[in-house]
C-alpha cells in the first residue's frame, strides 16, 4: 500500500483573508474556490503544496499554543533567509524568532501566519 501527498487542510476565521495572506505573503496561487461569493473553502498552490482553507464554523475552537501536539508548523524552503527575513520584517508579519543557525548548512526562522499557524522559512546550503 502506498501513500502520496495531497494536501494540507487549515481552518479559519476568516479564509479570504487567510487566503490572501498566503497569496500576498508567500506568493501562493488560487486555484479554486468553493461556495460563491462567501467561500466555504478556498484552494491555493503554494509551492505546489496544495492547500484548503475552510471558513470555519461558528463554535471552532481556538488554535493551539505552541508547543503543542499535532502539526507544529509549515515549512517553506527559500534561497535566502536573511532577505525573506527583512521582507517579512517590512511587510509587519510578526516574526516569533530571529535567524537561527541550526547546524552547518541550515539556518531556520519562524513567523506567525494567520489563524496562529507558525510558519518556518529555511536556508540550505
Amino acid at each position: 500500500m502506498g501513500y502520496v501527498y495531497d494536501h494540507l487542510h487549515l481552518r479559519s476565521r476568516d479564509a479570504v483573508a487567510a487566503a490572501r495572506f498566503y497569496g500576498e505573503v508567500l506568493g501562493a496561487r488560487e486555484i479554486g474556490r468553493e461556495g460563491g461569493e462567501n467561500p466555504s473553502r478556498i484552494i491555493l498552490d503554494l509551492g505546489g503544496m496544495r492547500m484548503f482553507i475552510e471558513q470555519a464554523p461558528e463554535g471552532t475552537g481556538p488554535a493551539a499554543v505552541p508547543p503543542h501536539r499535532g502539526i507544529e508548523h509549515i515549512g517553506l524552503r527559500v534561497e535566502d533567509i536573511e532577505a525573506t527575513v527583512a521582507d517579512l520584517a517590512a511587510r509587519g508579519i510578526p516574526l516569533v524568532s530571529g535567524i537561527t543557525d541550526v547546524k552547518p548548512g541550515l539556518r531556520i526562522a519562524f513567523f506567525e501566519g494567520p489563524d496562529g499557524v507558525r510558519i518556518e522559512v529555511l536556508q540550505r546550503g
